[in-house]
């Protein structure tokens, strides 16, 4: 089971991953709805997976971009996985390509297209999300919901958030005679 649910997830991030060519373009996200999306979050090998809500007519969560791709760049060796879901319709793929390759979106990154019930989508996520734009929500590697943050999200924030959940070099601490340990 677990094979297949890997195999699955892998058929999943290899749609959604698209690769930038020469002009920078990346491929359509995929379509998906929240179980689909939920697997990419629980899929192993992050210490933190980061997803977020947005749409492309939505103001705020166009201005955040930069700060989640920049907060992605600097902090994906370090075990951050990035989940952008965009609230358009589906007939709006190629305006949400459009935007995300003009954030610069890393090949890496993970996009979907929400598709089916916004209500069953919302209270999946969070029961106490509204379905205001942006949202985003902060699991740890094993999938556990650890911060939601409602509105636009600065990389100030995601710092504060994801403290002590990736992995950073270990800080020496001076030994009891005041020396710092090898």
């Amino acid at each position: 089971m677990l094979g297949a649910m890997i195999n699955g997830w892998l058929a999943l991030a290899t749609t959604a991953l698209g690769t930038l060519s020469p002009q920078t373009s990346i491929s359509a996200p995929a379509l998906a709805e929240l179980p689909e999306i939920l697997t990419a979050v629980r899929a192993p090998g992050a210490r933190a997976v980061l997803v977020n809500v947005w749409a492309t007519w939505c103001d705020p969560c166009r201005q955040e971009m930069p700060d989640l791709i920049r907060f992605y760049r600097d902090h994906r060796q370090d075990g951050l996985r990035l989940v952008l879901v965009s609230a358009d319709d589906e007939e709006n793929r190629g305006e949400v390509v459009r935007v995300l390759a003009e954030a610069g979106l890393p090949a890496d990154a993970l996009s979907f297209v929400k598709r089916g019930d916004d209500m069953k989508f919302i209270n999946g996520l969070d029961r106490r999300w509204g379905g205001a734009l942006p949202a985003s929500f902060l699991f740890d590697g094993r999938g556990h919901k650890r911060h939601t943050w409602a509105g636009p999200v600065t990389y100030h924030a995601l710092e504060l958030g994801t403290a002590g959940l990736l992995s950073r070099e270990p800080t020496k601490r001076p030994t009891k005679s005041g020396r710092r340990r090898p």
